[in-house]
């Protein structure tokens, strides 16, 4: 569980689990590439953070639903520091059945959450240097491996990119890692929204602890490197019932 000497890029590293991600990165003696698209004063309290652990840190701005502003971002990333590793956490959630989900929302999400996770994580691999061992975590939800209805587009993004996430581990081995850490409930909306209903269906019973994702997003990044192409559940066995 140590990450020291280690850099990491993280999408949406400002805010809410992004930011608590970025700070674990931080916690275990990494340095960290704090990665916003509208948050500029949050990232910029995060960095503040990071370096007050006496680890380096940068913020960098994307739009991830523009293919050449996600190239961008990887390009400035390696223009300052030696990349070890990648987390894909930006995301876009957007309710909505097949049948109200509309072509701009569809391109959206698949924009966000999958296309700009291909782009970082190819860049990604072909910029590491040839003695570093990689590590991509894939931030999934536990929709990804039970679609359902409901959040049609954010659900079908997020199933593709644990596809991906298994044929992008057989691609970059030896070299790279590249798991998935599949979420149920960790926050609760940030627009307010409703939770009624939500611990009924998590056999856990209770909404995650920040500390637990933390936990498992730093081990997924310094932990054994024969762990390749593994989706892990963190949601309390809410993809079992």
């Amino acid at each position: 569980m140590n990450l020291s000497g280690k850099t990491v890029l993280v999408t949406g590293g400002a805010r809410r689990i992004g930011r608590a991600i970025s700070l674990a990165i931080a916690e275990a003696g990494g340095n960290v590439i704090v990665h916003h698209n509208h948050s500029p004063a949050a990232a910029e309290e995060t960095r503040q953070e990071i370096l007050h652990m006496g680890r380096e840190a940068w913020v960098f701005q994307a739009d991830l639903e523009d293919p050449a502003q996600a190239d961008s971002l990887m390009d400035a990333a390696t223009r300052v520091a030696t990349l070890d590793g990648l987390v894909n956490n930006a995301a876009i959630f957007s309710s909505g059945d097949a049948l109200s989900t509309t072509l701009e929302t569809w391109q959206q999400h698949l924009a966000v959450n999958l296309t700009a996770p291909f782009l970082l994580s190819q860049a990604f691999a072909r910029n590491l240097k040839d003695s570093s061992d990689g590590r991509i975590l894939n931030i999934l939800d536990w929709r990804a491996l039970r679609p359902g209805a409901d959040h049609f587009a954010y659900t079908i993004s997020k199933a593709a990119l644990a596809a991906m996430t298994q044929s992008l581990a057989i691609t970059l081995a030896p070299r790279i890692q590249v798991n998935g850490l599949a979420f149920g409930a960790i926050l609760p909306p940030a627009d307010g929204g409703s939770t009624g209903g939500i611990l009924a269906s998590i056999p856990a019973g209770r909404w995650a602890d920040l500390r637990e994702v933390v936990q498992s997003v730093v081990f997924l990044l310094s932990g054994p490197s024969y762990i390749t192409g593994e989706i892990v559940h963190l949601d309390g066995g809410r993809h079992l019932v």
